[in-house]
């Protein structure tokens, strides 16, 4: 279960116990045996593009010094050959100390293909597509989209594979409480002894729907605001050609968000739920929380023991900031942001509520607690579940999209705009330390900022459109870099949580870098990071459910472990993105006991996975494994934006 699984540093260490997908699929499609020497091949599984620079990769038991590759189509035919070239990109691991590259550029013509290598070694990879853009990205949007939808809480539920039924009803009429203590705040999420009061005089609040935050039932409005906007911003880049689906996910994440804003009395609440209760290691609790039980959501609303009220039919509701109070920024900024990109799409269609949704991220946006931000930020209860560290990120964004929503709208941007650019100077100055992510907004902040600029004609703003550029292009520079020195062309750090995420992206990015300056600079490194998500990795898996023929079975997902396949081969929670490979160091002493309920996977304890860890990374596929395997509304969102930006350039710009 999930449990302090998305802070930036480890603050619970588990063991390396690994599970996997069926080892069969893997040894299927990519194993391989010659005299000496053994071999994989690692290809983009989802696919390439007829203009990608296309790259795989041969992962070597040994020297290899003559060895040929032949890309193969569905009846073993050649349309490609060449050799496979001598310099090794990098020793990977003991098992596997070599890594070619082997690349088939020139292959252009769309259909479905595997590589096969002879020689030294011979090797063969899984099935692969060359397609097009439409066909690649918007596939990915939609599927993920569809994990979206296997989050949805309330009673407006899409049933889908894992037949999800409405749930925790009982929060339209929540009840407020004040935040809890905590035994050991930096190690645990386990309330202290006795501790968890009531706001006196606080009226009950309907809270009910949004999302499930990640494996667990908890929503929180800093994460749930995150996605909100990535969907909103994906519409946004699609325009009319948008699925419908993902159009009306956004609007489901906008009607949560409302009901934790109230404008009337100038509140926004921050979080439903709670980790853990206040006595796992006691003998004599008084309640627990949600960490403390595995079941599917819709038992929560039958459950009548006394211990699970808080954690299943009564969950508590906590409050950002008191009523009328400043907010933290991060918060208030991001918030914002969801609103006034609401506004935006809804301005074709609907002004009315477009005007609402734009008064929403207006009244919100002037409660930031800029001049005396609270230390820490307001995320979560407790924080350690996502420690943010940064706001000026969330308060640009929050203006830049207020500024768009008021061209919209036909409203003076101007105050929004130059409050947006104050707080791109502040990060420009103080935040560079990250990428885009659930962490740090800056590179979307900076394109919709620098494209409001453009349509304004702004100027003697804080910042200029060209230093908002050159800091876009810094981001995705410092991912380049990374990726030169990698066997594999990793951007991301295989050694740290969110890498999946922030490879997204840097896809992303390199879409709205081209968007913005017609440079196509980047579009081989977006590629190449696409194909690292999809199986061109040492594990040869693809990190995002349903998508290749080697992705995650045994996600830590209560519905899909309960509801779902546990082999990949019947109903799965489509679309998911985990978190992927991380530091050793996390999996020190053991993954830890099954909790009661919990489905085992994989059934068979074989671990395929475990002979490609390397550089001091694991990638762990196992129903316990949070490290590696839980998967996140950001993860997913940050998929679904990269997939919908490169496929609005790619329409754009080719």
């Amino acid at each position: 279960m999930a449990r302090f699984s998305r802070a930036r540093s480890a603050l619970l260490t588990v063991a390396l116990t690994v599970g996997s997908v069926s080892g069969a699929t893997l040894l299927a499609t990519s194993s391989a045996q010659a005299v000496g020497l053994h071999a994989q091949v690692r290809v983009d599984q989802v696919g390439y593009l007829p203009t990608d620079a296309k790259h795989a990769y041969l992962m070597a038991s040994g020297k290899v010094a003559h060895a040929t590759w032949d890309v193969v189509d569905a009846k073993g035919r050649s349309v490609a050959h060449g050799a496979v070239g001598t310099k090794n990109r990098g020793a990977w691991n003991a098992n596997y100390p070599a890594v070619y590259d082997i690349s088939f550029t020139k292959l252009t013509k769309q259909g479905r293909y595997r590589l096969r290598v002879r020689g030294d070694v011979s090797a063969v990879s899984p099935t692969f597509a060359v397609e097009s853009a439409e066909a690649l990205y918007g596939h990915l949007v939609t599927d993920g989209v569809k994990f979206y939808q296997v989050q949805r809480d309330g009673a407006d539920v899409v049933p889908g594979a894992l037949n999800r039924q409405p749930s925790h009803l009982n929060d339209a009429h929540a009840t407020v409480y004040q935040h809890p203590n905590f035994v050991d705040p930096a190690n645990t999420d386990e309330i202290a002894p006795g501790d968890l009061t009531r706001i006196a005089g606080a009226p009950a609040v309907d809270v009910s729907g949004g999302w499930f935050d990640a494996g667990d039932y908890l929503k929180f409005t800093h994460s749930a605001a995150y996605g909100d906007v990535l969907l909103y911003a994906s519409a946004r880049a699609l325009g009319p050609t948008a699925p419908k689906s993902l159009a009306n996910e956004a609007a489901y994440g906008e009607q949560w968000l409302d009901k934790m804003w109230d404008m009337s009395t100038k509140t926004l609440y921050s979080q439903v739920g709670i980790g853990s209760g206040n006595g796992s290691d006691t003998q004599d609790p008084t309640f627990v929380g949600d960490h403390d039980i595995w079941r599917l959501p819709q038992a929560d609303d039958s459950d009548t023991n006394p211990l699970d009220r808080y954690a299943a039919a009564h969950r508590p509701v906590f409050e950002a900031a008191p009523p009328g109070q400043p907010i933290s920024p991060n918060l208030a900024g991001r918030t914002a942001a969801a609103f006034a990109l609401a506004a935006q799409v809804d301005s074709f269609t609907d002004k009315a509520k477009a005007q609402y949704e734009y008064t929403e991220a207006v009244s919100l946006y002037a409660m930031a607690a800029t001049k005396n931000p609270p230390d820490p930020l307001v995320t979560a209860d407790p924080f350690g579940f996502y420690p943010e560290s940064v706001w000026h990120d969330d308060m640009e964004l929050g203006g830049a999209e207020i500024a768009l929503a008021a061209l919209a709208l036909h409203h003076d941007p101007k105050p929004y705009l130059a409050d947006a650019a104050t707080w791109a100077k502040a990060y420009i100055a103080n935040d560079t330390g990250d990428t885009f992510n659930l962490y740090d907004v800056s590179a979307l902040a900076h394109t919709d900022l620098a494209f409001a600029i453009q349509l304004t004609g702004a100027k003697h703003l804080a910042v200029t459109r060209g230093d908002l550029v050159n800091d876009l292009k810094r981001q995705i520079l410092d991912g380049e870099k990374h990726a030169a020195t990698d066997p594999f062309r990793a951007a991301g750090d295989v050694n740290n949580f969110d890498v999946d995420s922030h490879t997204f992206g840097w896809i992303a990015m390199a879409a709205w870098y081209k968007a913005l300056t017609g440079d196509s600079r980047f579009d081989a490194f977006a590629a190449e990071e696409r194909n690292w998500l999809f199986g061109a990795n040492a594990w040869g898996a693809s990190f995002m459910v349903g998508e290749g023929a080697t992705f995650p079975h045994c996600m830590q997902h209560q519905v899909a472990n309960l509801a779902g396949s546990l082999n990949g081969k019947g109903p799965i929670a489509v679309g998911a993105v985990v978190n992927g490979p991380n530091d050793d160091s996390n999996f020190e002493g053991g993954l830890g006991d099954l909790m009661d309920g919990m489905r085992k996977c994989p059934v068979n304890g074989k671990d395929p996975f475990a002979a490609f860890n390397g550089h001091g990374a694991s990638f762990v596929d196992d129903v316990r494994s949070w490290q590696t395997d839980e998967p996140a509304l950001d993860m997913t969102g940050a998929a679904i934006i990269a997939s919908a930006s490169q496929l609005a350039v790619h329409r754009w710009l080719g």
